[in-house]
């Protein structure tokens, strides 16, 4: 098998082609992964399988412990150069290496390097690695961690327990890295008739075949019988090893363009699978940020609802307001009636006593009674403040609770920024709630009713009060009234002016009433929708932390998958395009 690197195939333009442009294209997906939050360990998979574009062609043997990966790899050089034995013996990745001499040096913790003078090792190298087993699970993760680097796989199973479930799930493993595979079924000397050995090579490439989509070359042999057909010359015992298919099929596979195909397949298996896992982890995040998303449209849907809600209860409360300035009203008219007439002519000369009896008759109770209902109108509108604070609150704390269950055992960048703006947000909301000074918050809200009136040109409501400026107000129409009456005199002219002087009072009543009813109800309205919008101004901007948040995130990670799916795009064509010339090579 000659030396494989793809600096050393034969200037064609097309490979050069298709070289440059899977170093960019990777380069791309590195950078893509650099400006995600993807496991240290991805990005560095991903450079390590790049730098092997330039290094010599890895084939890497795994399987589980016992299955007799060192023995195949001392049969494929033809002689003992690892250990072997009935215990796990591998305890590290062990590069295989061409030297004058064997020797073993330690690289780093968990890699060993080992030289040796056999001749196939100066065009290729081997790699032994742990057993793929529960009792060691130090081991396994050692040979997980290095599949990405392999050129080609051989996955090794034992003839007398083949295809074990822990197989399948490493197999899926090295499958998903986009390695190609060659199954070697070992110990197949163990079976007593040759049938078996079809037999469990049949199920073993079945099985395999449901795994990975296609059927894999499968090769039942004896690495033992094998490498003392090759140590001690004994043509019959290589022969029945059914070692020389397994090493055609290598032979082949590894021919010139098999090698190219193979070298540049290797750094793009590990970047489709790293851009799958970016595009899950982009899928997962925008799953969650949906949630998010339509957990703020229901906050926005629960504020308009109180919005609405809110408006329509004021109006039904502020009928209340108006109910007592149409009593006023009716009294005024009823007094009048009662006073304007032949019989209390005398009485209407005396201005200040007709002005005592419509005080104490018509105004009676009014500033009281209108004050009060402001001021429940205010009470109202406060408790109705606190509880859409709470109810925010209690809104924003069960969103952070399902946040941290879908939390568990993942909690990255991503995670950690959003369940902090959620805290913040929640917190926030909270502070106000236990913050709400309801008696302050009456007061100058109350306040702001009395200035908003006050602008509407009743008097000086800040100053004298709602109340007593309706009262003001009536009495100054009674003090016109009284004063026209005071005017005439007990003459002819003034008992035939006292119908009309009836009618003009009554209008002038009703007009004024109509006016100051139309314009405090105008007022009223202005005063509590200012307060509303605030309440709900301050809701929004305790809210905006998190809005952006999640309104941005979305944003990036929509791009970052717009993004993913163009590199994986690119990456599927240029695999094409590397397949098409390792058949037309």
């Amino acid at each position: 098998m000659p030396r494989v690197s793809v600096s050393d195939a034969p200037v064609d333009e097309r490979r050069r082609a298709l070289l440059a442009e899977e170093r960019a294209r990777l380069a791309e997906v590195a950078a893509l992964l650099g400006r995600g939050d993807s496991p240290p360990e991805e990005r560095e998979a991903l450079a390590r399988s790049v730098e092997q574009l330039d290094s010599l062609f890895l084939l890497v043997v795994v399987g589980e412990f016992n299955s007799g990966k060192s023995a195949l790899i001392n049969a494929l050089l033809g002689e003992r150069v690892l250990d072997e034995g009935v215990t796990p013996t591998t305890s590290r990745v062990t590069l295989l290496r061409h030297g004058p001499a064997p020797a073993r040096e330690i690289l780093a913790a968990g890699l060993e390097r080992v030289t040796a003078p056999a001749e196939s090792l100066r065009d290729v190298g081997l790699v032994d690695t742990p057993g793929t087993t529960a009792v060691l699970r130090e081991h396994e993760a050692l040979t997980r961690d290095f599949v990405p680097r392999s050129d080609l796989v051989l996955f090794v199973t034992s003839a007398d327990r083949p295809y074990t479930e822990s197989e399948r799930a490493f197999l899926a493993t090295v499958h998903g890295w986009g390695k190609e595979v060659v199954v070697v079924v070992n110990k197949a000397d163990i079976l007593d008739a040759a049938g078996d050995v079809a037999r469990v090579a049949d199920f073993v490439r079945e099985k395999a075949s449901q795994l990975l989509g296609f059927a894999p070359a499968v090769f039942p042999v004896s690495a033992k019988l094998a490498l003392r057909g090759k140590t001690e010359g004994q043509a019959t015992l290589l022969e029945s090893s059914g070692f020389a298919a397994l090493e055609r099929h290598l032979a082949g596979t590894l021919e010139e363009a098999g090698r190219f195909r193979l070298k540049l397949l290797n750094p793009l298996g590990v970047g489709e699978l790293l851009l799958g896992q970016a595009a899950g982890r982009a899928g997962a995040r925008l799953a969650l940020l949906r949630d998010d998303l339509e957990a703020l449209e229901e906050i926005e849907a629960q504020l308009r609802l109180f919005r609405e809600d809110l408006g329509r209860d004021f109006r039904f409360r502020l009928s209340d307001v108006e109910n007592l300035l149409l009593e006023f009203e009716r009294r005024g008219h009823a007094f009048f009636s009662e006073t304007l007439r032949v019989g209390r002519v005398f009485d209407l000369l005396n201005r200040e006593r007709i002005r005592d009896e419509f005080e104490r008759n018509v105004i009676s109770e009014l500033p009281k009674a209108l004050e009060g209902r402001v001021a429940e109108l205010v009470e109202w509108m406060v408790d109705r403040e606190l509880e859409l604070w709470r109810g925010l609150t209690e809104r924003l704390a069960r969103r952070q609770a399902a946040h941290a269950e879908r939390m568990i055992g993942r909690v990255g960048a991503f995670e950690h920024d959003r369940a902090r703006r959620l805290e913040d947000v929640r917190r926030e909301a909270h502070r106000a709630v236990e913050s709400y000074d309801h008696h302050a918050e009456s007061r100058r809200l109350a306040a702001a009713v009395r200035e908003a009136v006050a602008g509407g040109a009743i008097l000086q409501v800040g100053a004298i009060g709602l109340g007593t400026a309706v009262a003001a107000l009536a009495t100054t129409t009674m003090a016109d009234v009284t004063g026209l009456l005071a005017a005439g005199t007990l003459s002819v002219v003034g008992f035939l002016l006292l119908p009309a002087r009836r009618r003009q009072a009554r209008r002038q009543l009703q007009e004024s009433v109509k006016a100051m009813r139309a314009t405090l109800m105008a007022r009223l309205h202005e005063a509590f929708e200012k307060e509303l919008a605030r309440s709900l101004e301050r809701i929004g901007e305790a809210l905006s932390p998190y809005t952006r948040f999640v309104r941005a995130e979305g944003e990036r990670l929509e791009a970052q998958r717009r993004e993913i799916d163009r590199l994986a795009a690119e990456l599927q064509g240029l695999r094409a395009r590397i397949e098409e010339v390792g058949r037309s090579a």
